[in-house]
Formats: C-alpha cells, sequence, structure tokens
C-alpha cells in the first residue's frame, strides 16, 4: 500500500516556502511602522531584492493587506490585517459591534470617537468615527498610544489582572510630555484606582497640551477588559458641562458595547 504521510526524516528545509518567509518578514517589519515604509526601506530592512521586494508588496496590496499611498510612496498595514489578529482572539464580533456605537457617539459629542486596544507593550489605536469639526482629530490605524497618559491606556490598565497589569507597567517608561504628566509609578496606580471607581478615565492635556480626551473601557463576555473608546478634542471645545455630558456617553456608549459582547454588568 503506498504511504500517504509525509516522510519526517526529510530535512525541515524541503518544507520551507521562502517567499511566504519573505512574505511574512515585510508584515512584521510594517507592524512596527503605523506610518509605513517605502520600497527601498523595506528591500534593505528585510535584505531582499528589489524585484522579489516589489512581488511581495505588490501581492500584498493585490490582496487588501497592505495599503499604499501614491502621494508618500510609501506601504503600510491595512485593516483587514487587524481584523485577522481579532479573529485569532476569538473577538471578531468586536468592530461590528462598536463601529456603529462609535459612530453614534460621534454624532451626539461632535467630537472624534476612537477605539483601541492593548498591543504588545503599548496601546493600539484601531478604528474611529471623526468628529463633525473642521479642526479633528485623525489617527491611522495601527499607531500606538502610552498607556501612562492616555484616556484608553488608563481605563483598559485600571481593570486588567494584577498580573498582567504588572506585566505592562514593567514595559512603561513614563515618558514626560509635560508638567501634567504622571512619571512614578505609585502616582500612576492612584489614578488607576480613580479610574475603577469613576468608570472613566481622563487624558486632561498630560500628552498634549491643550488637548482632553475621555476614555472608557470595554468588557468581553468573561469581564476582561478587551479594549476602550474615548473622544479627543481642543481644551476650549470642552467646557465643565461639555465635559459632563461627554463623560456621561462615552461612559453609556462604553457600557452598551459591553453589553453587546455579552458582559452582564460594568464592574465598579
Amino acid at each position: 500500500m503506498e504511504n500517504t504521510f509525509p516522510n519526517t526524516e526529510k530535512s525541515e528545509e524541503n518544507y520551507k516556502v521562502p517567499n511566504l518567509e519573505k512574505g511574512i518578514a515585510v508584515l512584521e517589519y510594517l507592524s512596527l511602522r503605523p506610518r509605513g515604509e517605502s520600497l527601498q526601506s523595506i528591500k534593505s530592512a528585510i535584505d531582499i531584492s528589489q524585484t522579489t521586494a516589489y512581488r511581495i508588496l505588490n501581492t500584498l496590496v493585490r490582496l487588501e493587506y497592505l495599503i499604499y499611498n501614491e502621494d508618500t510612496k510609501r506601504y503600510r498595514l491595512s485593516m483587514k490585517i487587524l481584523n485577522l489578529g481579532f479573529r485569532s482572539l476569538n473577538e471578531h464580533n468586536l468592530l461590528e459591534t462598536v463601529i456603529p456605537r462609535l459612530s453614534a457617539l460621534r454624532d451626539k459629542v461632535k467630537e472624534t470617537a476612537c477605539f483601541g486596544v492593548l498591543g504588545d507593550e503599548k496601546g493600539l489605536f484601531i478604528e474611529q468615527a471623526q468628529g463633525h469639526y473642521a479642526f479633528r482629530f485623525i489617527l491611522s490605524p495601527g499607531k500606538p498610544f502610552e498607556l501612562h497618559c492616555s484616556a484608553p491606556g488608563k481605563a483598559i490598565m485600571a481593570y486588567l489582572p494584577d498580573t498582567v497589569r504588572d506585566r505592562y507597567l514593567s514595559y512603561m517608561k513614563f515618558v514626560r510630555y509635560n508638567s501634567r504628566t504622571i512619571t512614578e509609578r505609585e502616582e500612576y496606580l492612584e489614578e488607576l484606582e480613580k479610574v475603577r471607581k469613576l468608570g472613566y478615565a481622563l487624558d486632561n492635556e498630560e500628552e498634549l497640551s491643550g488637548v482632553i480626551c475621555i476614555g472608557a473601557p470595554i468588557f468581553n463576555y468573561t469581564g476582561y477588559p478587551c479594549g476602550a473608546i474615548w473622544i479627543s478634542g481642543p481644551k476650549d471645545r470642552l467646557p465643565k458641562e461639555v465635559m459632563r455630558y461627554s463623560i456621561e456617553n462615552v461612559k453609556d456608549t462604553a457600557a452598551m458595547i459591553s453589553l453587546d459582547l455579552g458582559y452582564s454588568k460594568i464592574k465598579k
């Protein structure tokens, strides 16, 4: 009888697909560069020929895993590759749930509304509903954000299990952006306790002077903080009355998304 099983004695080299490995290397390289890179930069970094780089990049663009900007001549990751990551985490319905709620939040507060998750060491911006004002904040998918001074970073960190939170704390360098930035671990932990009590987090000009962000956590059906939503706007458009209104809407929207994901209640 003919043997239908692979010959396990064959060298591992026989099962390698070099161009597939190079394509994955390109994706990994670009995952660390949210602004994208040029063909020449990618070719040099991956150490492949220009012809091979061109073929791989154009194949990934054709399959919609990369986006090519004609003006800057740069390639960057698309939302499609981010969606694959969500599916691997069993969160494939997360974006479908978040996007309409994000748009509704934007329509209520008029400011840009955003959604992000935790990355390997920092937060990772995923999607936004752009604000209605002429001057508004626009981010690129995949852009990292700091955990110690951002509203979404604080919102997620406040509700993480201690062991997971401590791992992220070990990565944090507490970079000072201005006099309002929290730069000490103990002060940061106190801030997270405040977030847990209030149910929302603020970036009160802690990274960019004149810019305020309001964020709240999103919980999945297990009660794990799988992401956060937030709004960003200039300080002069967010006086106290508008802040109160915006905070309630951000919290309510995060609660609705969490309920949509199967979470039965919002932790206090």
